[in-house]
């Protein structure tokens, strides 16, 4: 078993390690910046299934760090919750095949909505009809899966994760995000009170 862990860590470090390093992260970076910092909008981030939890995982991570966020449930878009989207939004999308309908669906209907609200999208997939709509698209690589199966979202996930630290980590470093400011987002728990430790 621990060699069979050692080559799993080692296949999950080379995925991340292989992650297209582009252009399009400084173009990310700037769009959540210029929409969300300046101009006072938000960031939705959407994903169904295991790319919803990222998603989530993402939006409240920003939260944190002074971009205010929200995920919105692809589905439940569909059904009024799509009514979340105002102007000056940005649109944060992950979906590895860049097919998954709900998604694709929920970029029609916002695009209906707010025609002129930006999206960036994390995909597998930058050929898919998800990429092609996107303003700015962050590929992952498409790292095989370490499930036995080849099926189960493992890799792929763990890959998007590190893409979402990216964009929150140079946001920060964009906006010159302190630790004065963190600690007036999060009073509770370690962090709150070690954030607060550090900004007297």
């Amino acid at each position: 078993m621990i060699s069979s862990i050692n080559e799993l860590l080692q296949h999950e470090a080379q995925a991340v390690l292989n992650i297209p390093v582009t252009d399009a992260f400084q173009q990310a970076v700037d769009l959540i910046v210029e929409q969300v910092h300046r101009k006072k909008g938000k960031l939705v981030t959407s994903g169904m299934g295991k790319a919803g939890q990222i998603a989530m995982n993402i939006a409240t991570t920003f939260c944190s760090t002074g971009i205010p966020s929200v995920f919105l449930h692809p589905s439940e878009a569909q059904h009024g919750d799509l009514g979340i989207l105002q102007e000056n939004d940005l649109l944060l999308l992950i979906s590895n095949s860049g097919k998954t309908r709900e998604i694709v669906e929920l970029t029609d209907l916002a695009a209906r909505l707010l025609p002129d609200m930006k999206r960036i999208v994390i995909t597998g997939n930058p050929d898919s009809p998800l990429a092609q709509t996107a303003d700015v698209c962050l590929p992952t690589g498409h790292p095989e899966e370490v499930c036995l199966l080849g099926m189960t979202p493992t890799t792929s996930t763990t890959v998007m994760t590190v893409i979402g630290d990216i964009l929150v980590v140079e946001t920060m470093r964009k906006t010159g995000f302190t630790i004065e400011e963190y600690s007036k987002r999060h009073h509770g728990g370690y962090l709150g009170e070690r954030s607060r430790e550090l900004s007297k």
